[in-house]
C-alpha cells in the first residue's frame, strides 16, 4: 500500500518544477494563459520525443494516455493517476490568429515523479530481508539537481526521523539514477509499519511516498498448528464412530441371544411364548409296572390371540402318551 503527499515548487521566474508521487492526479499550471483557452497548446518533451497533447484547447486524438488528460478551466494540464512514465518537460504555448502566430514565450513545467517499490512481488511480505526502492524520475541529470538545485532523497520513519542514523537499516543513494534504497530484515513488530521516502529541495519538502508493510508470518508458524488441530479432531471423530459401531453390534448380538433363549416371537402385535420339555423316566410302583416306562412327550402352554369373548387367553391341556 502506497500513499502520497504532493507539493510543488518554482525555480527561477519562467521555469516551474513540480514534484508528485505516482498514482496521484496531477495539475500542471499554465503561466502564460490568455483569457480564452482556445489558443492554448501543450507540448510534451522527453529525450528525443516531442508530442503535441493539446492544440487549440482540444485534446489530440492520436496520442497515448489520451483518456488520462484534460484541460482545466484555467488552461492547466491535468493528468489522472500519474505514473513514472509521465515525467518530463511540458510546455504551455499560446497561439493566436488560428495558430499562425505565437503569443509570448513558452511556459515550461518540469514534472518529477516519485515512485516507491518493493523487492517482493507479494502483497504481504514474509519475514526475512526486504529492499524498498525510492526513485525520482526527473527531466535532466539527477547529479546536477543534487549539486546545484539542492535536491535530496531520504528515508524517514513514522516520527519523521532520518533512518540513516539507525544501524538496523542499510541505505544507499545513487545520484546517477536518482534512487535511494532501504534494506532491512523484517520483524514481527514491523506489521503495519510505515516507511516514508521524501524528496526535498534546499531543505524544503517537495513530495513524499509512504510504504506500509503488511507482514505475513512463515507457513510453519501460522498454518502448522491449524493442521495439527484438524488432524487430531478428525481422529477423535473417527474413534467415536468406531466405538459407536462396536457398541451397536454388541447390543444387537445380546438382543439376538436373549430372543433365541426365550423363544420370543412377535407378530401382528401378539406375543407367543412356548416352553417345550421332554423327559424319559422309569418308575417302579409296588411292582405293578415293573418294566413299563412312563413317557411324557411334552407339555405345551401357548398364549393365543386375545379374542373379544375370552378375555385374551386360551389354554391347551397337557397331552400324555404311554
Amino acid at each position: 500500500m502506497i500513499t502520497h503527499i504532493c507539493f510543488s515548487g518554482t525555480s527561477g521566474v519562467d521555469v516551474t518544477r513540480v514534484f508528485w508521487s505516482s498514482n496521484e492526479n496531477v495539475r500542471l499550471p499554465c503561466n502564460n494563459a490568455l483569457s480564452d483557452c482556445t489558443s492554448t497548446t501543450w507540448v510534451y518533451s522527453r529525450l528525443s520525443e516531442t508530442v503535441e497533447l493539446i492544440a487549440g484547447g482540444k485534446k489530440k486524438n492520436d496520442i497515448k494516455r489520451r483518456e488520462r488528460l484534460s484541460l482545466g478551466s484555467d488552461c492547466s494540464l491535468n493528468i489522472k493517476k500519474v505514473t513514472q512514465e509521465d515525467y518530463g518537460l511540458y510546455s504551455c504555448q499560446q497561439y493566436v490568429n488560428g495558430r499562425g502566430e505565437q503569443q509570448g514565450t513558452d511556459a515550461p513545467v518540469y514534472l518529477h515523479v516519485l515512485h516507491v517499490s518493493s523487492s517482493s512481488s507479494q502483497t504481504e511480505i514474509r519475514s526475512g530481508p526486504v529492499t524498498l526502492s525510492c526513485q525520482l524520475y526527473s527531466y535532466g541529470v539527477c547529479d546536477t539537481l543534487v549539486r546545484y538545485e539542492g535536491l535530496q532523497l531520504i528515508w524517514v520513519n513514522q516520527a519523521g526521523v532520518n533512518l540513516m542514523t539507525d544501524s538496523r537499516y542499510q541505505i544507499l543513494f545513487s545520484s546517477t539514477h536518482c534512487n535511494i534504497t532501504l534494506t532491512t530484515t523484517l520483524l514481527n513488530e514491523d506489521h503495519n509499519r510505515e516507511w516514508r521516502c521524501q524528496v526535498t529541495q534546499r531543505n524544503q519538502l517537495k513530495a513524499s511516498a509512504t510504504y506500509t508493510v503488511k507482514y505475513s508470518a512463515p507457513p510453519s508458524a501460522t498454518f502448522l498448528p491449524l493442521v495439527v488441530v484438524g488432524v487430531v479432531a478428525a481422529l477423535a471423530v473417527l474413534l467415536a464412530v468406531i466405538f459407536w459401531l462396536i457398541r451397536k453390534k454388541n447390543t444387537k448380538a445380546d438382543n439376538k441371544r436373549g430372543t433365541d433363549d426365550d423363544s420370543v416371537e412377535q407378530k401382528d402385535d401378539v406375543t407367543y411364548i412356548e416352553v417345550a420339555m421332554y423327559s424319559k423316566k422309569q418308575v417302579k410302583e409296588n411292582k405293578v409296572h415293573d418294566d413299563d416306562d412312563d413317557k411324557v412327550t411334552y407339555t405345551s402352554i401357548r398364549g393365543a390371540t386375545a379374542g373379544p369373548q375370552d378375555n385374551g387367553s386360551q389354554l391347551y391341556s397337557k397331552n400324555l402318551h404311554k
